[in-house]
C-alpha cells in the first residue's frame, strides 16, 4: 500500500487525504467482494467512474445499485466480512449500519485512523489520529432497465467488481443533475467527460427513475433525445454556475481546475449539442 500512495505523489494535506481515501476504497471493495456483494448489487456513480474507467475528479463514497429490488436488504452479513478483510491489510476499520429500512436507500459508514500510521505519509504526521470517513450506499429499490458489467481489479489483490454499464451509469447521472435541488458541480463534470467519450444514457432506464422520483414523477412522460435536449438545456439555463463551479474544484487536479474557466451556459449548451448528436 505504500508503493500505491507513492504512486500518487500528494502535493499537500487534502490530495494525501484523498489519495488515502481512494486506497481504502478500493480495499473496501476487495472486501465486499470477498463477502459475496457483488453477487446482488452493483457499483456505480463517481467513484466507479475514477476507479474503473479513469475518471480524473476524486469520490467521496461507494454507491450501490442492486441488480434486483430487495426491500429486506440488509448490509449485516456484508459488514462482519469487510471488518475481517480491512484487519488482514492492517487496517482497523469501524464500520456501522446507517440504513434505514423504512429508506430506499441504505447507507453504511466506514471510518479509520490506522492507514495513515502504516503508512509513510508525509503531511499527516501531525495528524495521524484524524479518521478517514467513506460512505457506503446502496439503493434497494433501483429502476428499471439497467445493464451490468464486469471488472477485473488487482489492488489490493485480484478480485471482479460487477457495476452498471456506462450507458446505464450515464442516465442515473442525469436523472441526478435534472432532479437535485442544488448544484452539484461533480455531476456536470461527469456529464462532460460522458459526452467526450462519446457515450449515450440508456433512456428507457432513465425514464424509469424519472417515474420514481423527481418533479416529473407521476407525468406522462416519453424520454426521448427531443424530451432529452429540452430538460438539459433548461437545467444548464437555471443553474447557478459558480456555486456548481466552487463545488467540483476541490476534487480536480490543477490541469481539470483550468478547464473550469469554461463553464456556463454557453459551455454546456456545447456538450448538450454534442450528446444529441450521438443519440
Amino acid at each position: 500500500m505504500r508503493q500505491r500512495l507513492a504512486g500518487y505523489a500528494p502535493a499537500d494535506a487534502w490530495q494525501e487525504e484523498q489519495a488515502l481515501k481512494e486506497i481504502l476504497q478500493e480495499v473496501a471493495l476487495y472486501g465486499l467482494w470477498r463477502a459475496g456483494f457483488f453477487s446482488v448489487a452493483a457499483f456505480q456513480d463517481g467513484t466507479s467512474l475514477r476507479l474503473l474507467h479513469g475518471l480524473r475528479r476524486f469520490s467521496e463514497d461507494l454507491d450501490f445499485i442492486l441488480i434486483a429490488p430487495d426491500a429486506g436488504f440488509d448490509w449485516s452479513p456484508f459488514l462482519g466480512v469487510l471488518v475481517e478483510v480491512l484487519a488482514e491489510f492492517g487496517v482497523r476499520g469501524e464500520l456501522s449500519d446507517r440504513g434505514r429500512m423504512d429508506r430506499a436507500v441504505r447507507q453504511a459508514l466506514l471510518k479509520d485512523d490506522s492507514l495513515a500510521r502504516q503508512l509513510d505519509v508525509s503531511f499527516y504526521r501531525g495528524d495521524t489520529g484524524r479518521k478517514l470517513r467513506i460512505k457506503l450506499e446502496v439503493d434497494t429499490r433501483p429502476p428499471a432497465g439497467s445493464g451490468f458489467d464486469y471488472h477485473y481489479l488487482d489492488f489490493p489483490l485480484d478480485f471482479e467488481v460487477c457495476s452498471q454499464d456506462l450507458a446505464s451509469n450515464f442516465a442515473l447521472k442525469i436523472h441526478a443533475l435534472l432532479c437535485r435541488p442544488y448544484p452539484k458541480g461533480r455531476d456536470w463534470f461527469d456529464f462532460g467527460w460522458y459526452v467526450a467519450k462519446g457515450i449515450g444514457p440508456n433512456l428507457p432506464h432513465l425514464q424509469a427513475a424519472l417515474e420514481q422520483y423527481g418533479p416529473w414523477q407521476c407525468q406522462d412522460l416519453v424520454v426521448d433525445r427531443v424530451w432529452l435536449e429540452g430538460a438539459l438545456l433548461a437545467r444548464i439555463g437555471a443553474l447557478d454556475w459558480p456555486k456548481a463551479i466552487q463545488d467540483v474544484k476541490p476534487f480536480l487536479p490543477a490541469p481539470e481546475q483550468a478547464g473550469l474557466k469554461l463553464w456556463g451556459e454557453p459551455f454546456f449548451t456545447a456538450k448538450v449539442a454534442k450528446l444529441i448528436q450521438h443519440l
